[in-house]
This record gives C-alpha cells, sequence and structure tokens, in this order.
C-alpha cells in the first residue's frame, strides 16, 4: 500500500478575529477561519468566483506563540499545514465527524488584500490561493454517474495514513478518511480504479452546505480533484499504510446535482441547490466538536 501524503497550502484573509482556547486538560487551541476565492472560468467561457472557508488549528506552544501575533480579522495569511479528520459522539448521539486543516506553519502576508464583505459579518480575500496534496488508498470501489446535464462525476473515498512518535518514542497511526470527487474527462479516465488503488490526488479544498435525513443543516469539507495518477499497488511496500475501508459520517447527498464548471469542477456561482455557493463563514459552524475537547 502507498505511503500516505497529506498536504495543504492556503493563502487567504482570516474571516474574522482567531481565538485561542485551552480544553481541560490544558492543551491550547488557537483557531482560524482562513477565507479565499477561486477564479475559474467555465466551460461558456465566463469567469466564476467559487468562494471557501476552512477552519484552521495550531495546538500546544505554537498556538500560544501564534496568539501572541494578535492577528486580526482581514489580515491575509499563508498557511502550511495538512488535512485532519475527526469523528466524536454527538450530544444527541449517534457519530460526527468533519474534515478542517492542521496548520504546521501561519505567516502573515506583507501587503493588504482586496476584501470582500461576506453575508454573515466576515470578509474573505478576493483571490488566494487553495492547493491539496493527497496519497493514499481507494476505499470503496467508486461509481461513475452522470448528472442530468451530462457531465461525468466520480466520487472517491481516500484513505491517507499518519504515522508519527509520541513523546515516550511509541509510534502512533492515523487514518484521514478523505472524499474526492472527480469530474467530466478526468471521472471518465479514473472510473477503473478499485477499492485498495493506491492514488496521487491533487486538487482544492471546498466547502459543501446539505440537509441531513432529519432536516438538519450540515457542512463538510471535502476535495475537488484537478489531477490524480493511479500509483503501483507496491508502492511505499513496507511502510506502514492505512486499510482501505472505514466508516464514513456526513457525506454529502448524492442527490446533489452539480453545474457545469471548469477545470473538471462544477460552478457553485451557478447552483442555487443545497450546495455551497451561498456559503458564508456562520453556515455550518456549530457542526463542529464540542469544546469540552479536541477530537483528535
Amino acid at each position: 500500500m502507498a505511503r500516505g501524503m497529506n498536504h495543504v497550502y492556503l493563502i487567504g484573509a482570516l474571516a474574522r478575529d482567531p481565538e485561542l482556547r485551552y480544553t481541560p486538560s490544558g492543551t491550547a487551541v488557537f483557531e482560524a477561519t482562513i477565507a479565499g476565492e477561486d477564479h475559474v472560468i467555465g466551460n461558456d467561457g465566463r469567469e466564476r468566483k467559487l468562494p471557501w472557508y476552512h477552519r484552521v488549528s495550531i495546538l500546544g506552544k505554537p498556538a500560544e506563540w501564534q496568539a501572541e501575533r494578535n492577528l486580526k480579522g482581514g489580515d491575509a495569511v499563508m498557511v502550511e499545514g495538512s488535512v485532519e479528520y475527526s469523528q466524536w459522539e454527538a450530544p444527541e448521539g449517534g457519530k460526527r465527524s468533519m474534515v478542517r486543516v492542521k496548520a504546521l506553519r501561519m505567516e502573515q502576508l506583507g501587503y493588504i488584500p482586496e476584501l470582500v464583505q461576506d453575508a454573515g459579518g466576515g470578509v474573505r480575500m478576493s483571490s488566494g490561493m487553495n492547493e491539496v496534496i493527497l496519497i493514499g488508498n481507494v476505499t470503496r470501489d467508486p461509481e461513475l454517474r452522470y448528472t442530468p446535464a451530462g457531465d461525468a462525476v466520480l466520487g472517491l473515498g481516500l484513505a491517507v495514513n499518519e504515522t508519527w512518535n509520541d513523546r515516550q518514542g511509541q509510534r502512533q497511526e492515523k487514518t484521514h478518511w478523505i472524499d474526492v470527487t472527480l469530474w467530466r474527462d478526468l471521472a471518465e479516465r479514473m472510473k477503473d480504479l478499485r477499492k485498495g488503488d493506491p492514488v496521487l490526488v491533487q486538487g482544492r479544498l471546498v466547502n459543501e452546505a446539505w440537509t441531513d435525513r432529519d432536516g438538519n443543516k450540515r457542512n463538510s469539507t471535502k476535495v475537488e480533484a484537478t489531477r490524480v495518477e493511479a500509483l503501483s499497488r507496491g508502492a511505499g511496500a513496507g511502510n506502514p499504510a492505512a486499510t482501505p475501508a472505514g466508516p464514513r459520517t456526513q457525506t454529502a447527498s448524492s442527490a446533489a446535482r452539480p453545474q457545469s464548471g471548469s477545470y473538471g469542477q462544477p460552478s457553485r456561482a451557478a447552483n442555487t441547490g443545497n450546495r455551497s455557493g451561498g456559503l458564508d463563514i456562520d453556515q455550518g459552524l456549530d457542526d463542529f466538536p464540542p469544546d469540552e475537547d479536541l477530537p483528535f
């Protein structure tokens, strides 16, 4: 199985003032929402602006150091980090999960960005950078589907393994379960992928707002792929890797139908359904884990 790779790079504005809090065990947590827009050209030749809002966390002493920099809403920052999957027991029962960004580095940029006012009272950068690179294993046989407009779409579940040594020198492992969406030509080219196949995925993190079976509003984060490379089954042999199977919760409704976009991706600006065309910084924020403890 493939050795995991997990890199995220964001350039955007702080949507509002970041916060520093402490868990009951005394761990410092610095939390911020980084916001920007991806500018893409649709199949009709028109430019579309696709907003994104991603929660970023820094833990421990680095969190306190970051808080001392006194960053404010509207400041432009660069974030280097990884995609973090968390799962916890919801107070109302059942398991909940989310994907957000664990920052390894956050740096303020040396200029004042052009900002867009958000409907929720915050701001986002009018441009920015939003890139993710993953290597993991396919968790299930994907099924190629077509939208009513005739666009091919392929959904992949990806298991990305992370290993590290704890303070006692013991080797630890964690699997991040990431949903990936492929569109049009890319979807059709990769339709023969099977469970367990190692792949490299390059794309962008996107927000999705949707409604569950009980009528509750939910928010999720996944990857829209711009490039996918199938790797050899022997890639990373001998290295600990994620088992290509596992439970998934809070996946978007399969009834969501994307509209025509570009780069093999849907245009949210043209969609007035339950996807994230109208997402603002407060939409879905109550889906995050309880503050009593960290789920990771």
